[in-house]
């Protein structure tokens, strides 16, 4: 059976490098070599033949596998033709002690990534593990890309008082590790700053690694943050990477972090405290180091405070809080952002970018923006879709409760000048306007309030509204 190696035994909860499976017939240079790639700080397996190396990736998984090209039985080439059979994407490095250059050559036209001769240089071992390791990483940033995560990085736009000490705290924490948890409403740029924290952080070459917690079902929780063995469940019909492992020694931005279910939790938990999680189907635990951004724009001081997300959690994730400000609030970067936009658009459609003139500017600065600047961004490409001139001259602005209002209609008439106390009115009345106008129905009054369902709910919770009564 797989030996489990020597160089395995390391501080316990210290992230590894990643795992790598030794397959060397020799029970000395197999012990020894997980010795020196244990103190180097790689989680190693050991085993004596190509059955028991097959029989440890059945059970657990493993990063690049490490074996002596002549053993008796099946050799590392046959290892390596096997490999890429039942595991394309694991990389394979050789080690042996009689290397020819046609030996090197048929190896590499087998599929193994790298040949090393023995007794090996330990630095020069190193360094073809790495090789192997930066390799795989890149295979499964790939492979996530594909799948429809991709998204093209925006870099910030703003220079407003209450935007610049967002940017500051992200120059701040952006070098760290921390765990940073971002607090805002939907649409004001949670995800543009995690990665821009990853950009600037010392894991920028790294994996990024998106997931929203709102959109899993709960049955599939397991499998996505975790991954699964193929066979573990029906419909399991091949090995799944989760998204822990695939962002390893990167990022992992776990959007709507408020709408993960309770059950859930106790696993991710485990994940931030030790480094570590248990794939469905393997017999080993995995370890992993990884960044974690947490977002919601949900309350989440309430959420824990009425037991709908937990405490110990929540310490875990609010290490370094960054509170995004809504776009009402920084109004003095509405012009820069609109024209922004609009370059970005109209390249996208083929022509010049359109003057933004000062009677769309001065609508845009009137606007309440409840949607922020997603709200923003839309209302430009809608506008640029629709107006194919050199000037912008006109914008469809929702007028709902008059929310296109004139800038002195935002001013009250009483002495309380408080903008949060002002700002909190003005949602509650706009919201239940729109419940008026649609006569109740949710579906309806997020629509005009340029907003999703699930943020109308938060307004409700947020103003103690109730929709029936405010149907009218």
């Amino acid at each position: 059976m797989p030996e489990k190696g020597k160089g395995t035994d390391m501080p316990e909860k210290k992230p590894a490098r990643g795992r790598v499976l030794v397959v060397e017939d020799e029970a000395y240079v197999r012990t020894s070599l997980g010795e020196l790639l244990g103190q180097r700080g790689f989680d190693v397996d050991l085993s004596g033949s190509v059955a028991d190396a097959f029989t440890s990736l059945s059970r657990w998984p493993v990063d690049v596998v490490l074996t002596d090209l002549r053993m008796p039985g099946s050799d590392g080439l046959d290892l390596v033709k096997k490999m890429q059979a039942a595991y394309p994407y694991l990389p394979v490095v050789i080690l042996t002690g009689q290397g020819t250059i046609a030996s090197a050559v048929e190896c590499i036209k087998a599929g193994a990534s790298d040949y090393i001769l023995k007794p090996a240089d330990p630095d020069a071992l190193e360094v073809a593990l790495e090789r192997a390791l930066r390799t795989r990483a890149l295979q499964r940033e790939v492979d996530y890309l594909r799948g429809g995560e991709g998204v093209v990085d925006d870099s910030p736009v703003g220079a407003s008082p209450s935007w610049t000490a967002v940017l500051e705290m992200v120059r701040s924490v952006a070098p760290s590790d921390s765990t940073v948890l971002l607090l805002g409403e939907s649409g004001t740029g949670k995800e543009l700053v995690a990665r821009l924290i990853h950009r600037q952080g010392r894991r920028s070459k790294g994996p990024y690694v998106r997931v929203n917690c709102a959109a899993i079902p709960l049955e599939m929780w397991e499998s996505e943050f975790f991954g699964h063995r193929r066979g573990s469940f029906t419909g399991a019909t091949a090995d799944r990477e989760g998204r822990f492992r695939l962002a390893h020694r990167g990022t992992l931005f776990m959007d709507e972090i408020g709408d993960m279910p309770l059950q859930a939790q106790a696993k991710i938990l485990r994940v931030l405290q030790d480094g570590e999680f248990d794939r469905v189907g393997d017999e080993r635990p995995t370890r992993v180091d990884v960044r974690v951004i947490a977002a919601t724009n949900s309350d989440i001081d309430a959420l824990v405070a009425d037991r709908r997300f937990r405490q110990d959690l929540f310490y875990r994730l609010n290490v370094v809080r960054i509170e995004l400000p809504p776009l009402r609030e920084r109004r003095s970067d509405i012009p820069l952002l609109a024209e922004r936009f609009a370059r970005e658009v109209a390249a996208r459609l083929g022509r010049p970018a359109p003057e933004i003139t000062k009677h769309v500017l001065d609508d845009l600065m009137a606007y309440s923006w409840p949607g922020n600047v997603r709200e923003l961004r839309n209302v430009i490409e809608r506008a640029l879709i629709l107006d194919p001139s050199t000037a912008l001259a006109s914008l469809d602005l929702p007028p709902v409760g008059g929310l296109a209002a004139s800038p002195s209609a935002a001013v009250p008439d009483g002495d309380d000048l408080n903008i949060r106390s002002v700002v909190a009115r003005r949602e509650k009345e706009v919201v239940i306007e729109a419940l008026r106008r649609s006569n109740g129905v949710r579906k309806e009054a997020a629509r005009l309030l340029g907003i999703d369902q699930r943020n109308l709910a938060y307004y409700l919770r947020k103003h103690d509204i109730d929709p029936d009564e405010s149907a009218g």
